[in-house]
């Protein structure tokens, strides 16, 4: 008995085994039809090859339009002359466009400096136009100098205050020293420092949730009464010291002496630009609308605060007067 019972226990195992099979697939359903037979992809892929040889062959592939099925758009070709044209044949561009992609292509390659390396583009920028500030402040005054020959006297003979003065405006030299210190403050100083600056103050207005106009009002504030117009105007004051060769005794003193009239005159000037910079500049641009503006400010400073050595010679030629 125990034999007989080990067969049929041996016989029924091929049956459960086709049983279980046919439960899978009823259970996936046509899942399981995907496992075809290696004759069969091999028929499949002969197909498809004999089809894709036939369409090349037809030449029904164009490789230089891609129409879309949204828009029907069809790449343009660029001819070799410049001009561009639509490769339906129907619209011509000729080298009008090329003016535009000039000013554009200047425009990128600005961009992907700033993107890749801004704190050396922002330097270079602020070196240049800090110099261009300074040679205006050098060159401006000279157009608007005025000859006083008499002197408040009706005779024709010119008084030695006004021979002076011709003398000077004759043998005006431009000061290339004073330049090159506003160049190097420019370029070490101010640039990469105002680009900390402007991140900051845009990490400060996002961590306190600021919003609409909001933004230039708090921006414009912390800049201009907090911390940054001290710190950048009494760098600019020393800096300039320290390249003249004054020591730290004479930097300090002539912070002290001027801080608070640059002070004033920042506000006047700098407020109403900041506000508008600040509300409709992005972030990566505001530090050069900044040293654009920053030639008349440079003039002014410039103007306003000589080197030490020409202050002295006007006092010199006061006191000769």
């Amino acid at each position: 008995m125990a034999f007989y019972q080990r067969m049929s226990k041996l016989a029924l195992a091929p049956a459960g085994a086709a049983a279980a099979a046919s439960a899978t697939s009823i259970l996936l359903g046509g899942s399981c039809r995907c496992y075809t037979s290696s004759t069969t992809i091999q028929k499949l892929n002969q197909v498809a090859s004999q089809k894709l040889n036939t369409i090349i062959a037809k030449k029904t592939v164009s490789f230089t339009t891609f129409p879309s099925r949204a828009t029907g758009y069809q790449q343009r070709k660029f001819s070799s002359s410049g001009g561009t044209s639509s490769s339906s044949g129907t619209k011509t561009v000729k080298g009008g466009s090329s003016n535009n992609n000039n000013n554009k292509g200047f425009v990128e390659w600005y961009e992907g400096h700033l993107n890749s390396r801004p704190v050396t583009t922002k330097a270079i920028t602020g070196s240049i136009l800090w110099g261009v500030g300074d040679a205006v402040a050098q060159v401006a005054p000279t157009f608007f100098e005025k000859d006083d020959n008499t002197n408040g006297n009706d005779t024709d003979e010119p008084s030695s205050s006004s021979v002076v003065m011709a003398t000077q405006k004759k043998e005006f030299k431009y000061d290339l020293i004073r330049t090159a210190r506003a160049v190097i403050f420019g370029f070490v100083i101010h640039a990469p420092l105002s680009h900390l600056h402007f991140n900051f103050l845009e990490w400060m207005t996002v961590r306190g949730g600021f919003q609409g106009l909001r933004i230039p009002v708090f921006k414009t504030i912390m800049e201009q009464f907090v911390y940054w117009s001290w710190i950048s105007n009494s760098l600019y004051h020393g800096a300039m010291g320290a390249m003249q060769g004054m020591n730290l005794t004479q930097m300090y003193d002539r912070i002290a002496d001027v801080l608070w009239d640059t002070q004033v005159a920042q506000w006047a000037f700098w407020i109403p630009v900041q506000l508008l910079n600040f509300q409709f500049v992005p972030v990566r641009h505001q530090l050069n609308v900044v040293l654009l503006t920053s030639i008349a400010w440079t003039a002014l400073l410039s103007a306003w605060y000589p080197p030490e050595e020409e202050k002295k010679d006007e006092e010199e030629n006061k006191s000769n007067e």
